[in-house]
């Protein structure tokens, strides 16, 4: 099904598909690393987890008429995607003030926002990924204005959904992170993928964190949370 390795990043690898042409592979790795990569650890079974959870969510967004990279998982650590090229911009969407919000802007941890707030971040690691503006994307990728507002629209209602879908599961959405890409034919699609590595999710009844920043902060088992968040979603 994979041929050619394209790309590795810290979480996985993308292959080309070996007979399916603008289709790509995605194997998930067991690697987890927090502050830009400065802590690194692995974790046996976390591609596998972070793989199943995607493969459950992008489905059930694409129910609720998010269009994503997404085809079908492969097997426990692979799914099958549509090619894309990746806009190289993360959008960062918040709930709650929590993690690097509260560093840089002084606001108490916690706070809830009257409205999503939503943020642009530059991936370039040699630059630590840093926050940008509008003026700064459309300098920095081929997006046009229009487009830039398309994808802050899509982050909006995809915040929307996935609120939804986790209170279902007893959870608060704090925060979480985005990608999106360019198919062929140019339309943008959610990309990347949907896991405890890129939302902040806590337990509504005990404040329990069921995501990285168990690992972030050496506050409990990774595995074990993750677990967890597959647990709730096979339930759904």
């Amino acid at each position: 099904m994979k041929n050619t390795l394209l790309y590795e990043g810290k979480a996985k690898k993308v292959y080309q598909s070996a007979d399916r042409p603008g289709q790509l592979v995605l194997s998930y790795k067991n690697a987890a690393t927090a502050f830009n990569g400065e802590k690194k650890a692995t974790f046996s079974g976390k591609g596998r987890l972070n793989n199943e959870i995607s493969s459950l969510i992008f489905p059930m967004l694409a129910k609720r008429g998010v269009e994503s990279h997404f085809i079908e998982r492969l097997n426990e650590t692979e799914q099958l995607v549509h090619q894309t090229t990746i806009i190289p911009v993360e959008v960062v969407v918040r709930n709650l003030a929590t993690g690097s919000i509260t560093k840089r802007l002084g606001i108490p941890e916690k706070t809830a926002f009257a409205s999503p707030l939503l943020e642009l971040f530059y991936k370039n690691d040699e630059l630590g990924d840093p926050l940008i503006n509008d003026a700064h994307t459309l300098l920095l990728t081929d997006l046009t204005a229009e487009e830039l507002e398309e994808i802050k629209h899509k982050a909006l209602e995809i915040n929307q959904q996935l609120q939804h879908l986790f209170s279902a599961m007893n959870i608060t959405l704090v925060d979480f992170k985005l990608e999106f890409g360019r198919m062929a034919d140019g339309k943008l699609v959610l990309a990347d993928e949907i896991s405890p590595d890129t939302c902040r999710l806590w337990d509504k009844t005990t404040q329990e964190k069921l995501d990285k920043d168990v690992f972030r902060q050496g506050t409990g088992d990774l595995i074990t949370v993750y677990e967890e968040i597959l647990r709730r979603l096979e339930a759904q």
